[in-house]
């Protein structure tokens, strides 16, 4: 709904534009150049108007371009133009009457933003075209220039939809038990005391793990196809229709008749859940300048990174009292991921520059009937499947050369890992050791919240201090501050390694977490010790989350898409293939070894903040694709 509206709001605007283009305008253009030409002695021709109307407007391509964009307007003004049809509502003299091509042309030319360029392979295009920007760097079309509380309402939107998502990949450990009896699987002590052979996937507590990594492995793979889509279709339409059909396996898996049905079902909703994820970081460089970001994509992290938290919270007490099923676990994300849909069609407007700007030009052909208005969109001849292939290729292409990509995403699946192994390692990091129902052990994970939530003091200070940095940057390039002019960053390189204040911040807290958790979690010790230890545990990686995410789309730019498809892949492939290796390590080895050498880990990976931040323009310099002319402040 939202998105139509928009598709009749740009059409009003062009509608608006046209009204103020008359014929008297168009008679003085043509007065002008030939009077001009009159008092050009040897019939070469002088700056008229018509150049004008170019000169103001392309902003890109060569001279020779340039050049013969203005001879071709010259032969429209001069000559005597052909008579032609153009219906346009009641937008002034072109409503319902004949108009002449040159008057067409001098349409094209005088409205803001329009450019003209030739086409060389024009197979189903005009050989020249009217390619459609916006009005100027404050056209109220654009989503940098929509209000700050539509902005904020779109990024809820795709943060609340990030959170049903990534909630269903956890949800389904708080009820292992209930889905187990309900399948007639059989607990690990009793597979070994009867001495019948089962395939490891059926064991419970693996089964729970591979519930959960094939849901995480399905993102992964699923994150390979949803942003070059988003690319081509816009992000609405990604969002919505990877919803309806994630709803559906959603609803699979909670009627399959067999483990094996839902495992499948499970795998499936998690590849067709995955753009909230891949997708939100364009969703939030659409709709916010770079110091705008510093407190929007925090914004959005707080809220998607609830989902896997709270998924064990929501399910709590589901299966255990009569009331609800365990099967209310699909049923909740389902009613859920529903709700989230009415909300996306219904108020959530399209983000992605290109596409709007494709309408733009469909409504300038509808009103014209001049068929040469077109966008850059329009222009690109690329196939879906090249696209993805060609994305896909330049993931790996990029990411081998580069020191910064690989560490991040290291560091980043280490990370999840442990996040995600904690779905199985609770029951036996709180329940074994303290004797806790299930329910209470799931409402554990509302500690770690906590933590992620605490990290929300330090938007405001980090962005206080990224503030200042950006400032001295713009006012060095282009004597403007940002906090008056909205546009005083376009434009402005500032260095990247601004970003990295959460992590520098957060990054000590997660080996301190895991070796405080490890080493106090006894009987012997309150139970507020881990407890307090897992708040730590979500305030650092937040934290790290945030700060990876932003430097990387900082320090890489226009190659960000493929940066962050490499982390995205990583980590979800490496989380969902150690949650099942992870569950031997809590078995055999215990909970305080198991955290002692997660911790360890995490500590070699602590550095690496510190490093980029002191190193980062040098390992950038070093780069072929990261950027490296940012203004030092």
């Amino acid at each position: 709904m939202q998105s139509y509206l928009q598709y009749r709001r740009l059409g009003d605007a062009v509608s608006r534009q046209l009204a103020d283009f008359s014929v008297d305008d168009y008679e003085k253009e043509q007065a002008l150049y030939h009077q001009q030409q009159q008092h050009q002695p040897d019939g070469s021709s002088a700056p008229s108007q018509g150049q004008g109307f170019e000169g103001q407007n392309e902003t890109s391509g060569s001279s020779s371009d340039s050049e013969s964009g203005y001879e071709s307007a010259k032969t429209d003004l001069g000559s005597k133009p052909a008579q032609d049809t153009a219906t346009a509502g009641s937008n002034g003299f072109l409503a319902k009457s004949h108009t002449r091509k040159s008057e067409k042309t001098a349409i094209a030319y005088s409205l803001p933003g329009v450019t003209v360029r030739d086409i060389d392979d024009a197979s189903d295009l005009p050989s020249r075209v009217f390619i459609v920007a916006w009005d100027g760097v404050n056209d109220p079309q654009h989503p940098r220039n929509w209000s700050t509380p539509a902005r904020l309402w779109a990024t809820f939107n795709v943060s609340l939809l990030a959170f049903i998502v990534t909630a269903a990949s956890s949800i389904n450990s708080g009820i292992l038990p209930q889905n187990n009896a309900a399948y007639g699987v059989g607990d690990v002590v009793g597979s070994l005391v009867d001495g019948k052979s089962y395939p490891f996937y059926l064991l419970p507590r693996y089964q729970a793990l591979t519930f959960t990594g094939l849901y995480l492995i399905g993102f992964a793979l699923g994150s390979l196809f949803s942003g070059p889509l988003s690319e081509i279709m816009g992000r609405n339409l990604v969002y919505a229709g990877s919803l309806i059909i994630f709803m559906i396996f959603v609803m699979g898996a909670a009627l399959a008749p067999n483990i094996g049905a839902q495992l499948a079902f499970r795998f499936l909703s998690g590849f067709f859940g995955c753009p909230p994820l891949t997708c939100a970081g364009g969703t939030i460089a659409d709709l916010w300048n770079p110091l705008e970001k510093t407190f929007a994509f925090p914004f959005y992290a707080f809220i998607s990174f609830g989902g896997p938290v709270l998924g064990p919270v929501i399910a709590s007490y589901m299966g255990q009292t009569g009331v609800l099923s365990w099967r209310w676990s699909a049923w909740i994300i389902l009613i859920g991921s529903g709700a989230v849909f009415f909300l996306i069609v219904l108020f959530q407007p399209e983000t992605y520059a290109p596409l709007l700007l494709q309408w733009k030009g469909k409504q300038l052909r509808k009103i014209t009937a001049d068929k040469r208005f077109r966008s850059e969109m329009d222009l690109q001849k690329i196939a879906l499947f090249t696209r993805i292939g060609g994305a896909m290729k330049r993931q790996f292409l990029i990411t081998i050369h580069e020191p910064i990509i690989l560490l991040i995403s290291l560091y980043m699946t280490v990370l999840y890992i442990v996040l995600f192994t904690f779905f199985d390692g609770y029951t036996y990091i709180f329940t074994d050791t303290y004797n806790l129902s299930q329910g209470i052990t799931n409402i554990i994970w509302v500690a770690m919240y906590i933590g992620i939530s605490i990290s929300a003091l330090l938007v405001l200070p980090i962005y206080s201090k990224t503030k200042k940095d950006f400032t001295a940057a713009a006012k060095a390039v282009n004597n403007s501050d940002p906090s008056i002019d909205s546009h005083a960053l376009d434009n402005v390189p500032t260095q990247p390694e601004i970003r990295l204040w959460f992590a520098i911040v957060g990054a000590p807290f997660i080996p301190i977490s895991l070796f405080w958790m490890g080493w106090t979690d006894y009987s012997s010790v309150s139970m507020w010790s881990p407890i307090i230890a897992s708040a730590a545990f979500g305030l650092g990686t937040i934290c790290v989350f945030i700060s990876s995410y932003m430097y990387v789309i900082d320090s890489y730019d226009i190659y960000a898409a493929s940066a962050l498809g490499f982390m995205t892949v990583s980590r979800y492939l490496a989380a969902g293939g150690m949650t099942v290796v992870g569950m031997p390590f809590y078995k055999n080895m215990g909970v305080h070894w198991t955290l002692t050498i997660l911790g360890c880990i995490s500590a070699l990976m602590v550095p690496v903040p510190y490093v980029f931040y002191k190193f980062g323009p040098v390992i950038r310099r070093w780069s072929k694709y990261a950027v490296t002319n940012e203004v030092a402040v």
